[in-house]
């Protein structure tokens, strides 16, 4: 079990207050957590939203359930939930921040909840990550009696027992795929390319280096 999916779980149930016939927006969701999130969603019973950046990555959400895959390399986010999710998304799980953020939080439904797990944009030197002003915020969240919440699982130790035994059992179920990249590296010394690989938006789920 990785940390990646009791972070998701915990997110979803705790932090998000997860219900059932929502729709939940996931970005980043081919990554480690994310394709946890979609899963989880799923089969709470949720219609769900996954945002990607290469077509690999869109087939593999796919093939995960996730209802609406927008690979934001072609699509533009803020459009097509503006055009195909008028009522707005109930559950954000955001991991990107930047212009992602914004476009989220400018198509939120009324008593939204938006949980803030990271901020892929800002390791990239991205433009559009550049912080919000509150002034800027606040009316979102104002109109739509919406809220952001951060999240990291540490703060949340509390959680975890009851959240890893679910999760094991989804998975000895066979309802939950764990969802590492087939990439293989193997040796210390690949754990630069490793790391250049994931950082080059690459991998799909997490990824091993082998040591031996």
């Amino acid at each position: 079990m990785t940390v990646g999916g009791i972070s998701a779980s915990v997110a979803l149930e705790q932090i998000g207050e997860m219900k059932t016939n929502e729709t939940v927006f996931v970005s980043a969701a081919a990554g480690g957590t994310g394709q946890y999130v979609v899963q989880l969603a799923k089969l709470a019973g949720n219609h769900v939203i996954g945002t990607c950046s290469s077509d690999a990555k869109v087939e593999h959400l796919k093939k995960l359930g996730c209802d609406r895959v927008i690979n934001y390399t072609k699509e533009d986010v803020d459009t097509v939930l503006k055009k195909e999710y008028p009522n707005g998304v109930d559950l954000v799980f955001e991991t990107v921040g930047g212009d992602m953020f914004k476009a989220v939080t400018d198509n939120l439904a009324k008593h939204a909840r938006v949980i803030v797990f990271g901020f892929i944009s800002g390791y990239h030197g991205d433009k559009s990550a550049e912080p919000m002003l509150v002034n800027q915020l606040n009316p979102k969240l104002l109109m739509k009696s919406a809220s952001v919440r951060g999240f990291l699982l540490h703060n949340h130790d509390e959680f975890i027992p009851s959240h890893i035994e679910r999760l094991l059992k989804l998975m000895a179920e066979g309802k939950l795929n764990p969802g590492v990249d087939s990439t293989e590296f193997r040796g210390l010394e690949s754990i630069p390319e490793a790391i250049d690989y994931m950082y080059a938006r690459k991998n799909i789920g997490k990824l091993i280096v082998k040591l031996q």
